[in-house]
């Protein structure tokens, strides 16, 4: 299985999306059970959720939802991915194998009605809706992933492109769910013309990082020292996964 997904997208590819997304910037509300690993720290900060409809893909059309937590790793700063749902079981495989990102397959549903756009789990009783307000901003700005899994960390350099408008996010959670600490209406973005870059996945090693290289080299080589994203970069909020 690990081969066929990566024959789909070799280690050396870009990973290139296209379509559009609903982004809320979330109060962590008390009890938030904060899925982060230990060998990263937590920072301050909203909890990112992100539902996004993607036109193209290597491997075709799919829906994503997203929940990822402001975090460090040694000195580097980024987001990690803590919870995630795909509709595409192509793509499932790919963001385990590929990035360690803690990616599900679950049955979604994208709508839209007027400038407005839903991503709805059934099953789960979920709803993410965000209304725009406000003119069309153009966005480009450098993302970082930080993850873990089996294999160690992996820091995964991200370039994002969107015309987003400022938005009422809200995110609707059954009391019993895990995620009911973010229930509730949020500042936040929709994005109709989302367009994102994922490099290949990099190992975390010099000046920046505090974590010994004790695992075996995924990707291309070790990330430069001088490659960053601040937080100030990052709280343009560009994505999961």
């Amino acid at each position: 299985m690990a081969g066929s997904a990566l024959a789909w997208a070799p280690v050396d590819d870009l990973w290139r999306l296209t379509g559009e997304c609903v982004v809320g910037f979330a109060r962590r509300g008390d009890g938030w059970p904060s899925g982060l690993p230990s060998v990263l720290s937590s920072l301050p900060g909203p909890v990112v959720v992100i539902g996004a409809r993607y036109e193209t893909s290597p491997v075709g059309p799919y829906l994503e939802l997203s929940v990822a937590e402001p975090a460090r790793l040694g000195l580097r700063s980024g987001l990690c991915v803590t919870s995630m749902a795909v509709t595409s079981a192509p793509a499932r495989e790919l963001c385990r194998q590929r990035w360690d990102l803690p990616a599900d397959l679950a049955s979604m549903s994208w709508s839209g009605e007027g400038e407005e756009r839903s991503l709805v789990w059934e099953d789960r009783a979920l709803v993410l809706r965000g209304r725009p307000k406000g003119p069309r901003l153009p966005l480009m700005a450098p993302l970082r992933s930080l993850q873990t899994g089996p294999s160690g960390p992996l820091v995964i350099p991200r370039r994002l492109r969107a015309r987003l408008r400022l938005a009422v996010v809200e995110l609707q959670v059954p009391a019993t769910d895990r995620l009911a600490a973010l229930a509730g209406r949020h500042l936040g973005a929709v994005s109709t013309g989302l367009s994102m870059v994922a490099h290949p996945p990099r190992r975390p090693a010099g000046l920046l990082s505090s974590i010994p290289l004790r695992v075996p080299h995924l990707g291309p080589g070790p990330e430069p020292a001088a490659a960053t994203a601040t937080m100030t970069e990052l709280r343009a909020y560009g994505s999961v996964g």
